[in-house]
């Protein structure tokens, strides 16, 4: 059964991470927002659960349906890691420092206001 709330949770972090991409694709942009997007937002809802079940307690159907499957699916560090590699390939020596930069410091900061968002 366990299976069953990863890939639940999974399956609908999924589809959010691709309406994000579908939403942000409309915009001639050759940074990879979508990825960095995906990922702040799924941070700050890793860290909120996080929180709140160090606080509360979260039994651990949810646990692995939202922090292991929804937030999993939801974020994405293979894309990250594709996306960087093809602005090296492409010369774009700046972009690609950029988001290894945005995307660390920002994912941190991310868990961070997560966390503080639970009460």
């Amino acid at each position: 059964m366990n299976f069953f709330y990863v890939f639940l949770g999974g399956g609908l972090g999924s589809i959010i991470r691709y309406s994000i991409s579908l939403l942000i694709s409309k915009y001639d942009t050759s940074f990879p927002w979508a990825t960095l997007v995906a990922n702040a937002l799924a941070c700050i809802v890793l860290g909120a659960l996080v929180q709140y079940a160090g606080r509360h307690g979260l039994s651990e159907p949810f646990k692995l349906m939202l922090m292991v499957g929804f937030c999993g699916g939801f974020s994405t560090f293979s894309t990250f890691s594709n996306e960087t590699f093809n602005l090296f390939e492409q010369g774009n020596i700046l972009y690609a420092f950029a988001n290894i930069v945005a995307s660390v410091a920002l994912c941190l900061f991310c868990i961070f206001i997560g966390m503080k968002l639970v009460r």
